[in-house]
């Protein structure tokens, strides 16, 4: 199914929680925020929220420094 990550499509597999995602990205274990169809979805949540066809997902990274 597709979804629409930081604005471009991306193919991933129905069942896809939010937190495989990050793990496919590389950043389960980094500070992040994370929007779903412009709702904020919390960190104890991530594991839980399943992705849909379609959904709109803004991934922020944050970078330390100055």
């Amino acid at each position: 199914m597709t979804i629409i990550l930081n604005g471009e499509p991306r193919e991933i597999t129905g069942g896809t929680s939010v937190h495989d995602l990050l793990e496919e990205l590389e950043l389960v274990d980094r500070p992040v925020a994370v929007e779903r169809n412009r709702s904020i979805v919390s960190r104890s949540r991530f594991e839980e929220t399943l992705l849909e066809e379609g959904d709109r997902v803004e991934v922020v990274s944050f970078v330390p420094g100055g």
